[in-house]
């Protein structure tokens, strides 16, 4: 046989046993809600997905989005595997998705999560005082930025819309803090998690910019699959989750990361009331 004929054979082989084996390996895509910065969002989710890669024996790579509208389409028409979703945008998804997003886990801390109202202006010491004043949410999907804080203001018989200055939309948590500090709004509202690291990280001086009001409890964020996902896959997700540790090194900086203490089932049971106040805010036909 000639040798160029050998040569040609030989590479063939190589390049469908290559075709065979990315085939054999394909990539699990995760994608998370950009409630903080992309750097911060990237540096949370890179232990992980080592973790997910060798727990599910796929590749796993994160897939960063835009806002908080590219998380829910990319998750609803499953451009990505797995989304971390707020409460919100887990509805949200749910009903662009006709009702094929289905929430696996959350943290236990999301049980009963609260947002935070902020401020550096010393007459502000209650909800009431923010009439005729300006006030950052965080994104317009946002469960803790902005849903539910429009929520408990509105029970507090404050509509945001009539009766402050001017309502903003930093986008993310750690902006509507940046914006309260460098004075560009009176007051903030954001999720009582990333307000809490940024104390422990020192990135704001509570001497300026201090908490004049926290919201009760209420179900938020977790992570979500969807619906045509083989049960095996899920049940594998599941364990991965739940079995995490503080126990080992790689459960405590996996944890330490995602700001939980431990991750627990969940279902979209748990999020009517999100749903409800959605609704009843106007934000969710």
């Amino acid at each position: 046989m000639p040798i160029f004929f050998t040569r040609r054979l030989l590479l063939a082989f190589l390049l469908l046993a290559g075709a065979a084996g990315s085939h054999a390996q394909p990539v699990f895509r995760i994608t998370a809600i950009p409630d903080e910065s992309p750097t911060e969002l990237a540096r949370k989710t890179a232990p992980l997905a080592s973790y997910l890669a060798a727990r599910l024996g796929v590749p796993v790579e994160f897939t960063p989005v835009t806002d908080y509208a590219a998380a829910v389409e990319a998750l609803a028409n499953k451009q990505v595997d797995l989304a971390w979703l707020g409460g919100f945008t887990f509805v949200q998804a749910n009903q662009r998705s006709g009702g094929k997003v289905v929430p696996l886990v959350q943290r236990a801390e999301d049980e009963r999560f609260r947002s935070v109202f902020v401020t550096t202006n010393p007459a502000i010491r209650s909800l009431a005082d923010l009439k005729g004043r300006t006030l950052s949410f965080g994104s317009q999907s946002s469960t803790s930025g902005h849903l539910m804080p429009r929520s408990f203001l509105m029970g507090a018989g404050i509509d945001p819309d009539r009766d402050l200055k001017r309502v903003a939309y930093s986008g993310a948590h750690d902006a509507t803090v940046a914006a309260v500090a460098s004075g560009k709004v009176d007051a903030g509202a954001l999720n009582i998690s990333v307000w809490e690291k940024l104390l422990a990280d020192r990135k704001v001086d509570p001497a300026k910019v201090r908490v004049f009001h926290t919201t009760p409890t209420y179900y938020d964020y977790n992570w979500s699959v969807h619906a045509d996902m083989p049960a095996a896959r899920r049940e594998q997700l599941v364990r991965a989750f739940t079995e995490l540790s503080p126990a080992t090194a790689e459960g405590r900086e996996i944890l330490g990361l995602q700001r939980a203490t431990r991750f627990i089932p969940t279902r979209a049971e748990h999020y009517r009331g999100i749903e409800a106040a959605a609704r009843g805010a106007g934000l969710l036909k």
